[in-house]
């Protein structure tokens, strides 16, 4: 196991804090705004977001991606969008608070793989587009600088195996001295402010 599933499901319940804050930050006017992510929208983002949190139930519960099928293809947001994440949000985290949920294995992309390796990935995603919302909003850096710096340690390895997959864009330098949320954002390709 990469760690202890308390400090996971902590870490996870942040993550998912600091993008539900960038999502309620949103105003009518903002859906249309570019984001950090190329090609992608405030409306896109949110969506991708709502579409991953959709999937962890199925998944956690043992559904295979074939299983899921294209229920979440398409837009997921509707006419209201911040209901549609806090449906979405709340569901997922119900599912990772299940008892024994990181004991699992669960069907990805690219195979099999511990539920526990899953939840860091998506750990991950939550703050780093978290910070890619807070961007296009115009909002500071929303990432905490411990729980960037704890995904910095856990993940970093399993970034350099996830380079040239087209998951993210290449490392952006930055300086040694950089904070942890630069440092985060920047090995995912991101232009820390």
């Amino acid at each position: 196991m990469l760690n202890v599933p308390v400090d996971l499901l902590a870490a996870h319940g942040r993550a998912l804090d600091v993008f539900d804050v960038a999502v309620h930050t949103a105003g009518p006017a903002d859906w249309a705004r570019a984001t950090p992510c190329t090609s992608w929208s405030v409306h896109d983002l949110v969506n991708h977001l709502v579409t991953e949190q959709r999937w962890v139930p199925h998944l956690l519960a043992g559904a295979t991606l074939d299983e899921v099928g294209t229920r979440y293809d398409g837009d997921q947001l509707g006419s209201d969008p911040i209901a549609a994440w806090e449906e979405a949000a709340a569901a997922a985290r119900s599912a990772w608070l299940e008892p024994g949920a990181l004991r699992r294995t669960v069907h990805v992309s690219f195979g099999l793989v511990p539920a526990e390796e899953y939840g860091w990935q998506m750990t991950l995603d939550l703050a780093v587009h978290g910070w890619d919302l807070a961007t296009a909003l115009g909002a500071p850096n929303p990432v905490p600088a411990d729980l960037a710096a704890r995904l910095l340690d856990v993940l970093r390895p399993m970034i350099d195996d996830w380079q040239g997959l087209g998951l993210f864009d290449p490392p952006v330098a930055v300086g040694r001295t950089a904070p942890a949320p630069a440092r985060l954002v920047a090995l995912l390709g991101r232009h820390p402010h």
